[in-house]
Parts: C-alpha cells; structure tokens; sequence
C-alpha cells in the first residue's frame, strides 16, 4: 500500500480526538492500477490529493479490503483509503469491522509521521466504543461491482478464456459476449438491481418479472411477502424468499410477524451471499457508525 493514505473521509471522528489530526498534503501522480481498473463513468484525475501516514519510501503493498462490497453491513466502515499501486482507487487503508480494527500500514511509530502516530492512537480510541460487538457478516461471495471488473478484462485473459468466463458469467452469455467486453459490462450495469452470485454472477429476471426494482431493498422483501397470498406468484415468491434470506416459514403471516418484527434492523449483503441479515437487537446505536 505505499505509505500514504487519500485525503478523503477527513471529517470522520477518527481524525478529531483525543488528538486532532493535522496531515502534510501532497499531490502524487495517479497510479496506471487506478485507470486500468476504475468503473465509473467520471475521469480520474492526473494527480491525487495524498498525506503521507509512514515514511518507509515503499512503493507497494497489500491493503486490508478491496473497495468493493467492505461496507455493505452496517458493522464496517472506511477509515482511510490507502493509495497503492495494486488494487483499484477505494481500496481500504484502515478500516473497522465490528470490533475488528484493521490497519493496513506496516511501519513502527519511529517511521511514522506526527499525524500517522496520532491517527493510530485515535483509531485505537475509537475501537474501544466497539467492545463485544462482532462483525455480523463474512465474506463468501463478490459484490455486484465485481461484474463490470471482470468483463472488462475478458480480452485480457492470456491462459483459458472461456475458462475464466464460464467460471464468473452464465455460459450461455459466452458466444455474445466472448470477445465483447463493454457489451458486457453494459449487460451487468443496466441491472445492477437485480444481480446475484449463485457460482457465476446472474441477473434475476425472476424478480423483475414481479415488477420489483431492486433484490436489495427492504421494499423487495415486503412485496415478496404479499406475493405469498397470490396463487399465480406465490411459488416464485417463496423462491425468491429462499434465494435471499436464510429464513424458513410456512405461511405468509409468519413472514409479515419476522419483517415487522425486524424492519429496522434488516440489512441486505452482497459478500455475505446476497442476503438479507437481521441486525441483533442493541447492536445498530446511534453513535456506533
């Protein structure tokens, strides 16, 4: 990961007490990593907006999370984005996960910079508010994002390609798509709504015959338990129900009691096998993001 960090997610409270944390800026020329592997629509810039957290003159280096999918559960949240010259713009420098505190930098307080060593004495600060509260969510799948990654790189491929596309997207997309990567990331972008992970990234057109706009909203959840009472979806319902929680109940009033019952506390997760979770009582505080 270098020894830097973005200079962006400065307003967090991390960077506020018991020490106020007062970074050195610099502006470092974008990495090739970043552009090869950025998704998004907008252009990034020539150079980035950095603070140096260490002073070890790596270059490189491992980061604790990849950008995509670390806080899609309420119980993690981004520190700081650590630049690197491996992974993608986002990537996480220093993160939490429950009452986990990852810190991606490797050097000992004597390399550290004055707002490094500071900022790691918050981070310590601030884990201590996270006692007993254990990541609700781990990791089995990829998120959603993954999809227009991995299309991208399809003509990239240098070993087995139909290998690599069968192993990530439906074979029967291979003939279209085979050597048609921004067709198919165009494919996965226009649904993001309604993609899932069952071995290979799909997109539920199950869902969307329903008229449901999203498998990852609470909505979906309230829609699909209606549907129960329908005798022409209630099979596809009950389907879907199976699909995306790891919930059990024989009839449709069961479902309503569970979500009224939860509604507040439901999260849905990509990494944690497109899921609906129940987050347990007392754990969602309203000082703990």
């Amino acid at each position: 990961m270098g020894d830097a960090a973005h200079a962006e997610l400065l307003d967090h409270e991390v960077y506020q007490k018991p020490f106020k944390v007062q970074p050195d800026f610099e502006f470092w020329d974008t990495p090739d990593n970043y552009r090869e592997r950025h998704i998004g629509d907008d252009k990034l810039p020539d150079k980035m907006k950095v603070w140096r957290v260490q002073n070890t003159g790596k270059d490189s280096g491992g980061v604790v999370a990849v950008a995509y999918g670390f806080t899609d559960s309420p119980d993690a949240e981004v520190l700081a984005l650590g630049f690197n010259r491996g992974k993608q713009y986002g990537a996480v420098g220093v993160g939490r996960h429950g009452n986990f505190l990852q810190w991606g930098y490797s050097a000992p307080p004597s390399k550290m910079t004055d707002a490094g060593k500071k900022f790691f004495v918050n981070c310590v600060c601030y884990i201590k508010r996270f006692d007993g509260k254990a990541p609700l969510v781990r990791t089995t799948s990829s998120h959603r994002l993954y999809t227009l990654l991995l299309a991208a790189l399809i003509n990239r491929i240098t070993g087995d390609k139909k290998e690599f596309f069968t192993g990530n997207f439906p074979s029967e997309l291979w003939e279209k798509y085979a050597s048609d990567p921004n067709g198919l990331v165009q494919y996965y972008k226009q649904d993001m709504e309604f993609v899932y992970q069952d071995r290979v990234f799909r997109i539920d057109d199950e869902l969307r015959s329903l008229g449901i706009n999203s498998n990852r909203s609470v909505d979906a959840l309230q829609r699909l338990i209606g549907l129960l009472q329908d005798q022409t979806h209630a099979d596809t319902a009950r389907g879907l129900l199976a699909r995306y929680t790891n919930e059990s109940f024989a009839s449709a009033e069961q479902w309503q009691q569970w979500l009224t019952a939860n509604r507040d506390r439901i999260f849905f997760s990509d990494v944690g096998g497109y899921k609906f979770f129940v987050a347990p009582k007392g754990y969602l505080l309203p000082d703990s993001r």
